[in-house]
C-alpha cells in the first residue's frame, strides 16, 4: 500500500454544488461576527482593553478602545466569513475569523473588567494555555497510536486516571518523582494491556470495551483513594513535584519564551513525542506498516506484516504515552484526588478527531481546547458578569464546536474498530 493510499483517511471528501462546506461555515461565520460587533461592541466600555506581552500589567502591550476594538474585531470576522465564500484559503480565513471573534468578546471583557484588571497578560495566558494542553496532547498522541492501527482507543480518560493514581502513589512511597513518571507510564500500560487483550484476542467491541476500562480505573483509583491515600495522605500522597526547566536563549523570546521555555518536563516530552511520533508514522517502516494495518490489515498481511502483533505493540505503547500525561497531574502541580482527569480524556479523543488522525493536529487541536479552558480561568479572575458554572463550560462548548462545527467530514482509518481475523 502506498503512502498516498494510507493518508486518504484524513481527508474529507470533495463537496460540489453551491452550499459548499466553505461557503455553509462561512455563513456562520459571517453571522457570529456581526453578532460580535452589534451585542459585544454595544455591551463594552471605551474603557482602554490592555493586552500586556509579560505576565503582569507593567511593560509593553497591545492597547486599543474597548468598543472600537468589539466592533472593529466583530467586522474583521464577518468579512473573513463573506470571503470564504471563494472556496479559497478555508483554513486560513476561518482561524483569522475565530481569533478575530475571540478578540472582540475579549475586547468586551477587559474594557468591562473592575478598574486595574482592564488587561490580559498574554504571557500567563500563553503559559496556562500549554500547561492546560499537556495531558490532551498526551491523551491524543495515545489515540493517534492505537487508531491509526485499527484499534478505537475511548479508554483514554482511564489510562490518564490510571497513570496519574499510579505517580501519586509510587512516587510518594519512592519519593522519587521519577519512579512515579515510570510507575505512571505502567499504570497506564496495564489499562491498555487490558484494552488489548478483550479486543485483539477476544474480539471484545472496542468502543464497549473502551468505557468499561473507563469505569474500571475510576472505580479502583477511587476505592484505593478512600482506603490507603485519604487516610494518611502524608505516607500515600505527597508526590514530590518535578519543577521547572529553562532553555537558554530561547527563554527570553518575547511571550514564547517565558511561556514555553521556562516550563516543565512534560510539556517537553510532549512536544518532542509530537515530533517523534510524526516523523515515525509519515517517514518510517514502522509508520508505513502502522498505517497500512489501520487501513487495510487484510493487505498488509499478505504482504508479511504480523498484523496483531503490531496492534498489540502500538496499543501498549499508547498506555505508556496516556499514563505519562495522567502524571502530570499528580508529579507537576497537584496530589491524588477521585476522579480528577473530570473527562480531559474525553476532550483529549475529541482532539484526536479535530486534528484527523494526525500527531500535529493533534497538538493544535489540544492548544485550542487549552486555551478555551485557560480564557476561563482567566474571566473567573477579573470577575467577569459571566456566572462561573459557564466559564467552567467553556473547553466542552469548545469541543462540541470543534467536532460538531469545524472538523468537517472526516474519515477516519479505514479498519478503526474492526476486529481482524487471520485467516
Amino acid at each position: 500500500m502506498s503512502t498516498i493510499t494510507a493518508d486518504e483517511a484524513v481527508v474529507a471528501p470533495v463537496e460540489t454544488g453551491f452550499w459548499t462546506r466553505s461557503r455553509k461555515v462561512g455563513v456562520g461565520l459571517a453571522a457570529a461576527g456581526i453578532l460580535a460587533a452589534i451585542v459585544f461592541g454595544a455591551l463594552a466600555t471605551s474603557q482602554t482593553a490592555r493586552f500586556t506581552l509579560s505576565d503582569d500589567a507593567e511593560g509593553a502591550a497591545l492597547a486599543i478602545d474597548g468598543t472600537v476594538g468589539a466592533i472593529l474585531f466583530g467586522l474583521i470576522a464577518a468579512a473573513a466569513g463573506a470571503a470564504m465564500f471563494t472556496d479559497k484559503y478555508f483554513t486560513w480565513l476561518l482561524g483569522v475569523g475565530i481569533v478575530c471573534f475571540v478578540l472582540s468578546f475579549l475586547c468586551w471583557q477587559i474594557s468591562d473588567a473592575p478598574a486595574g484588571q482592564n488587561f490580559m497578560p498574554l504571557v500567563n495566558i500563553v503559559r496556562g494555555t500549554f500547561l492546560l494542553a499537556v495531558p490532551l496532547i498526551f491523551g491524543a498522541l495515545a489515540g493517534v497510536l492505537c487508531e491509526r492501527s485499527g484499534v478505537v482507543n475511548v479508554a483514554i480518560e482511564g489510562q490518564l486516571l490510571m497513570g496519574a493514581f499510579a505517580g501519586a502513589l509510587v512516587g510518594t512511597l519512592a519519593a522519587s518523582a521519577w519512579v512515579g513518571l515510570i510507575a505512571a507510564a505502567l499504570g497506564g500500560a496495564f489499562v491498555s494491556l487490558l484494552l488489548a487483550i478483550f479486543t485483539i484476542r477476544y474480539l471484545v467491541d472496542q468502543v464497549v470495551m473502551g468505557i468499561v476500562l473507563n469505569l474500571l480505573a475510576l472505580g479502583l483509583t477511587g476505592f484505593l483513594y478512600e482506603r490507603l491515600m485519604q487516610t494518611d495522605q502524608a505516607k500515600y500522597n505527597q508526590p514530590p513535584h518535578f519543577g521547572s526547566w529553562e532553555i537558554p536563549l530561547l527563554k527570553d523570546i518575547p511571550v514564547l519564551g517565558p511561556a514555553l521555555f521556562r516550563s516543565n518536563l512534560f510539556l517537553y516530552l510532549a512536544l518532542i513525542l509530537v515530533l517523534v511520533i510524526h516523523i515515525g508514522l509519515f517517514r518510517t517502516r514502522w509508520g508505513l506498516r502502522t498505517r497500512s494495518v489501520g487501513e487495510h490489515p487484510t493487505a498488509a498481511d499478505t504482504l508479511g506484516v504480523r498484523v496483531l502483533g503490531l496492534r498489540y505493540r502500538n496499543v501498549l505503547l499508547a498506555g505508556v504515552v496516556a499514563g505519562i500525561g495522567g502524571a502530570s497531574y499528580t508529579l507537576l502541580l497537584y496530589s491524588f484526588t477521585k476522579n480528577m482527569i473530570g473527562g480531559k480524556g474525553f476532550i483529549a479523543l475529541a482532539a484526536l478527531i479535530f486534528g484527523r488522525w494526525s500527531p500535529t493536529g493533534a497538538l493544535l487541536a489540544a492548544l485550542f481546547f487549552g486555551f478555551a479552558d485557560q480564557l476561563g480561568v482567566y474571566l473567573g479572575a477579573i470577575n467577569s458578569i459571566i456566572p462561573s458554572q459557564f466559564l467552567a463550560m467553556l473547553p466542552y462548548l469548545a469541543t462540541i464546536l470543534a467536532v460538531a462545527g469545524l472538523v468537517g467530514r472526516v474519515r477516519a482509518p479505514a479498519a478503526d474498530g474492526k476486529p481482524y481475523i487471520k485467516g
